[in-house]
């Protein structure tokens, strides 16, 4: 069933202060509109529940990227094609630039926008491993001022996160600490493009020689939300990359995640597919 137009109201604010007094004066009743891309599909479904929106998607206090000699910030309306399309990203944050690329088709990526995908909250979402494992950072403004927040804290359960009524996500910064570090990713999906993933797994390690100095692992789709492995990652810790490494650390992964059954796969399966991508990850480190 569709929905009915006439019953959803949307505004688009003049600029970014506006649309912060609008939602300082009614909280929790105007909802963000950005690229639109989670809740076209939600509508046309006839299952959008919120009935009032603000469109924040012509603010351009909430565009672009900036790069300084510490972090990389990315405006939270930047979209998954301009992420692919940014020399210093593709460069140092790879994983970030492929998570874009996984995400729906050309039109998905011209209209998605970071911000949203992290708003929308989906632990079966692309780009939270990716920034999970960059360390990101969350800048966070109201009408009352801004505030900042590690990402890794931001989800605190399925769809549900650390932002007010009262906040929109103004941008995400990226620490510049990771360039040299081997990296991977790779979203497991019931096809090759525009899938919904059924794992997804971003790592990077700093290897020094020979043997994995630091390491950030991430996984989608494995749990309420998105999946720092921090035990795994602590076995890994100045190891050799060798085979019985990986076979105690899968042994390890394998308790920090809970995947369920669903329509897209069975909790088995996730399991499994998640000590394979690990073993993807180690042939990386080995090279």
């Amino acid at each position: 069933m569709k929905a009915y137009l006439p019953s959803y109201h949307l505004e688009a604010p003049r600029d970014l202060a506006s649309a912060l007094e609008r939602m300082k004066r009614e909280p929790g009743a105007w909802k963000p509109f950005a690229g639109g891309t989670d809740l076209m599909v939600l509508l046309e479904a006839g299952k959008l529940p919120h009935r009032r929106f603000l469109s924040i998607w012509k603010l351009p206090e909430l565009r672009g990227i900036e790069v300084a000699a510490d972090y990389v910030t990315i405006g939270a309306l930047t979209t998954y094609t301009a992420l692919q399309e940014h020399e210093t990203l593709a460069r140092e944050f790879p994983l970030l630039c492929r998570a874009a690329g996984e995400t729906g088709g050309i039109a998905t990526q011209n209209r998605g926008t970071l911000g949203g995908n992290i708003a929308n909250a989906s632990p079966a979402a692309d780009s939270p491993p990716a920034l999970i494992v960059y360390d990101a950072e969350l800048d966070l403004i109201s009408a009352s001022g801004t505030r900042s927040l590690a990402y890794r804290d931001f989800h605190t359960s399925y769809k549900e996160m650390r932002l007010r009524p009262d906040e929109l996500i103004r941008r995400i910064l990226l620490p510049r600490t990771m360039a040299t570090w081997k990296q991977y990713y790779r979203k497991v999906g019931t096809r090759r493009a525009q899938a919904i993933s059924k794992v997804c797994f971003a790592g990077a390690a700093r290897v020094e020689n020979g043997r994995i100095a630091d390491a950030r692992i991430a996984l989608g789709s494995v749990a309420p939300t998105v999946v720092r492995a921090a035990q795994t990652e602590k076995l890994l810790r100045g190891e050799l990359p060798s085979r019985a490494v990986l076979q105690a650390a899968q042994v390890v992964l394998v308790r920090e995640i809970t995947p369920i059954d669903d329509m897209r796969s069975t909790a088995r399966y996730r399991l499994r597919v998640a000590q394979n991508l690990l073993a993807e990850f180690f042939e990386i480190l080995s090279s």
